[in-house]
């Protein structure tokens, strides 16, 4: 293991859309000694769910620069004008781009910025009390070859993981899996020659490859089953008085608001985050009624307020133990394979084992964080540690929202450098949430 470097006035551990925004922004900090990791090879943005036809939820504007600083070489337009697309763009009239074409916004970026490092795992974050630094041991996951630097700053960005409920997660393997691998599983199935598949969950996810199964089912041949244990197939409430909730206003005051509260809201509100968006349900009802024109196609089934209570190997397949929620009755099924779309969870990085004890964590284990996105820790602690993603029980239904990145970003690296380097907005709602004079609200 090799020597310490000079120190970085802020590293970044992982590189997901937020940190590789908070890099891109980083880019333009004159004298900011900046550096992130990744272990991944290169960028790769949910490949198993990389389908062809789908769209990004949100406006192109949602890039990793624009809605702080438009005028960056790194925004999407910028993007297209270097890929030579921005007549064609101009002429779409696209505000949603295609998924994919995100993506491959977001690899170009990472490939091209400075600070990113990929192939490198940072394996531990440890404090050094005599210099109030914190101490990154990296490694090079091909050679093994590892070394350490030392920062004033570090910023967590390691996402989320795929998230099994544990009635599935006891029979995970072949033939059930999560939603995130669903490219990469399903031509197994299809050249084992399943009959039968069972989606489970009804967020963005579990409706693409619903709709993927249908427009499959031609050539493939089997039945589709789709349940969720939510009342509906609802969707996500686009609508743009409610899409304020996701803007740095409404982050601010539900911040404000008490553990509990904040609790309550984000359990109501999703349909902020969770739901689909409209125009995938419209495609999905188009395959439906072609489904019944046909007429000689497999059957297809969609239960609502439906929740898996056990799942277990029966021959070649799978028998799922269902409950509905309003009768309360159970019956069994058997399916050839399950998908499972059930979401995803925040996840406590191994790195951080040797400083647990430096943290500060609420009653459920969670993250204490300040409203500007850093972690509590002890008070001998001075050097400072960022979130981004891990704040939905802080920081409300904005936390996961590509819209709220380049603002996040923006008030991470004000703090680190000691000063506005970026002009942060202050009227982002019409709306007045809480009382008006309240810290946070505009005047």
């Amino acid at each position: 293991m090799s020597g310490t470097d000079d120190v970085l006035d802020l590293a970044a551990v992982g590189i997901g859309p937020f940190n590789l925004s908070l890099s891109a922004l980083a880019d333009e900090v004159d004298g900011l000694s900046f550096a992130a990791w990744d272990r991944r090879p290169a960028y790769d943005w949910h490949p198993g769910l990389m389908f062809d036809w789908a769209s990004l939820q949100v406006g192109f504007l949602a890039d990793l620069v624009s809605l702080i600083r438009p005028t960056s070489r790194w925004s999407f337009l910028n993007y297209l004008v270097e890929h030579d697309r921005m007549y064609p763009f101009y002429i779409a009239e696209r505000f949603h781009v295609p998924r994919r074409e995100y993506a491959d916004y977001c690899a170009w970026a990472a490939a091209r910025l400075p600070g990113c490092h990929f192939g490198t795992s940072v394996d531990e974050v440890r404090w050094d009390a005599a210099r109030d630094l914190w101490e990154l041991t990296l490694r090079d996951t091909d050679t093994g070859a590892g070394h350490v630097r030392q920062a004033r700053n570090v910023v967590l960005g390691v996402g989320t993981e795929p998230a099994l409920p544990p009635a599935l997660a006891k029979a995970a393997g072949e033939r059930v899996f999560h939603s995130g691998e669903y490219l990469h599983r399903i031509d197994a199935l299809t050249a084992a020659g399943v009959r039968d598949i069972t989606v489970v969950g009804s967020g963005q996810s579990g409706a693409e490859v619903f709709l993927d199964l249908l427009r499959r089912q031609r050539t493939a041949g089997w039945a589709v089953t789709w349940l969720t244990r939510s009342w509906g197939f609802a969707p996500l409430d686009y609508s743009k008085l409610v899409l304020e909730y996701t803007t740095p206003a409404y982050m601010r005051y539900f911040h404000g608001l008490g553990p509990e509260v904040r609790d309550r809201l984000i359990a109501s509100q999703w349909q902020l985050y969770k739901g689909i968006d409209t125009e995938t349900i419209d495609l999905i009802h188009d395959e439906l009624y072609d489904h019944m024109l046909d007429g000689d196609r497999p059957p297809v089934t969609l239960l609502p307020a439906t929740a898996v209570a056990d799942a277990a190997d029966e021959g070649d397949g799978v028998r799922l133990t269902i409950t509905h929620a309003d009768t309360g009755g159970q019956t069994a099924r058997v399916t050839g394979a399950v998908v499972a779309a059930t979401g995803y969870a925040g996840r406590r990085p191994d790195c951080l084992a040797p400083v647990e004890k430096l943290i500060a964590w609420d009653a459920k284990g969670r993250y204490d964080i300040t409203a500007g996105h850093r972690v509590t820790t002890v008070p001998e602690v001075g050097a400072g540690l960022y979130v981004q993603n891990a704040e939905l029980h802080t920081h409300g239904a904005a936390a996961p929202d590509l819209g709220i990145g380049a603002y996040r970003g923006a008030l991470i690296l004000n703090a680190v450098s000691g000063r506005e380097v970026f002009r942060i907005p202050r009227r982002t709602a019409f709306q007045t949430f809480g009382q008006p004079g309240q810290p946070g609200q505009p005047t």
